[in-house]
């Protein structure tokens, strides 16, 4: 059902996004670079196919907890559980969106969703796809307290669908309304790295956490928020983006001599590191201002990946309603797929000529999979022909430069 409900509200977020890209034009701001926003989507995306999934585990987890082990049983058609659950869901979020900024390895999942050094519509899309390792320990309360499984979804996407529309800057500060719950103005200074604004601003609906923990900082006239990450990502890749902390956390889990910091790397805050390590492997002191991940991307390669990027979507569409009825094994060989689609698609918007035989290679397996799967009607050989000779057009600006 989770997964459904996203892919029903797509159209919604991409109409509101084409919303904040006019308004931004007339504005004569530009808020949107493609690649970008391809690897935000990409990344929602992503979070979607796998939690197909992943949310066996974390939802599974939760439903045995409910039935073996609640102290009441709370009515789900009472609007008074369910209000009082989206409030409980709301404070216990907040905690662990703290935590997630206060913990290393609870941070290596959510520094996904802060990669992103644009900040807009589409950054709200950019979701990790291994929260579900330890997200689902932070909502066992509401099992406990004999919250419904039903209940206890609902109210998790209605948290969830709210935050899309925070995630913007051409909604200013909207006064009283900033006081009491999460708003742009609020949640642009939780994306910033600034010093001032740095690990603010928790709150999923409600701000109120945040005066009440000590953790809110209102956005500032005089100070204009600078987004993305303290450690940049600096790739379109979407599996380096899942990946790209937790790698970080095991080089100096193994590169440290001492015992009691290999565990403590885990669970250090985010930029702790052992001493040895530091020593040996010293990084730059943070500084403002940061120059932005930009790598040349020609115009007619930028609209070959949107073109390939909108295919995959539709096919990720296909995939979730298909996905009741497949075995495990189609499933898994979906997700492969699309998992690949992305990948290659990041290679190309990196502008890395290696991708180019992938890309092709791509195109063809999936002529080939049309072939076995249903009769593909001679227009299908002509499209993968035609965007074969887009593709190669469009390589034909780019330096040589090795896969990474």
């Amino acid at each position: 059902m989770y997964e459904k409900v996203l892919l029903y509200a797509m159209p919604a977020f991409i109409g509101l996004m084409l919303l904040e890209m006019a308004v931004a034009a007339a504005r004569g701001v530009a808020r949107y670079r493609l690649a970008d926003a391809l690897t935000s989507v990409g990344l929602g995306a992503l979070s979607t196919y796998s939690g197909v999934f992943t949310r066996l585990v974390s939802f599974g987890v939760y439903v045995l907890v409910y039935r073996g082990a609640r102290l009441a049983t709370l009515d789900a058609g009472d609007w008074r559980v369910w209000l009082g659950a989206l409030i409980a869901y709301d404070f216990l979020y907040y905690w662990y969106h703290r935590l997630g900024h206060e913990v290393n390895v609870l941070w290596a999942a959510h520094v996904v969703h802060h990669q992103s050094e644009e900040y807009n519509l589409s950054t709200a899309l950019r979701q990790t796809s291994s929260g579900f390792l330890l997200g689902w320990v932070f909502y066992l309360p509401l099992a406990l307290a004999g919250v419904p499984p039903e209940v206890f979804l609902g109210v998790g996407l209605i948290d969830l669908l709210y935050q899309f529309w925070i995630h913007t800057e051409q909604i200013g500060s909207l006064g009283a309304f900033d006081r009491i719950f999460a708003s742009p103005s609020n949640h642009r200074v939780h994306h910033a790295v600034n010093e001032r604004y740095l690990d603010r601003n928790y709150g999923g609906i409600l701000i109120l956490w945040d005066r009440l923990f000590g953790t809110f900082q209102p956005e500032l006239p005089a100070e204009r928020c600078v987004y993305g990450t303290r450690d940049p990502l600096r790739s379109w890749n979407p599996l380096w983006a899942n990946l790209h902390t937790y790698a970080v956390l095991w080089r100096d889990c193994v590169g440290t001599r001492r015992w009691g910091d290999k565990l403590k790397v885990f669970w250090a805050r985010p930029g702790w590191r052992p001493a040895d390590v530091a020593a040996r492997a010293p990084k730059a002191a943070f500084a403002l201002p940061l120059a932005k991940y930009a790598p040349p991307l020609p115009a007619l390669l930028g609209g070959y990946c949107l073109a390939q990027f909108v295919v995959v979507l539709a096919l990720g569409a296909r995939f979730l309603a298909l996905e009741p009825g497949l075995s495990r094994a189609a499933a898994l060989a979906w997700l492969a797929a699309l998992t690949a689609s992305l990948w290659i698609i990041g290679g190309l918007a990196e502008g890395r000529r290696g991708y180019v035989a992938l890309e092709a290679l791509r195109l063809l397996a999936g002529l080939a999979a049309g072939l076995v799967m249903a009769p593909a009607p001679p227009l299908a050989a002509v499209a993968v022909v035609l965007l074969g000779a887009w593709l190669w057009r469009a390589a034909r600006a780019l330096p040589p430069v090795a896969v990474a």
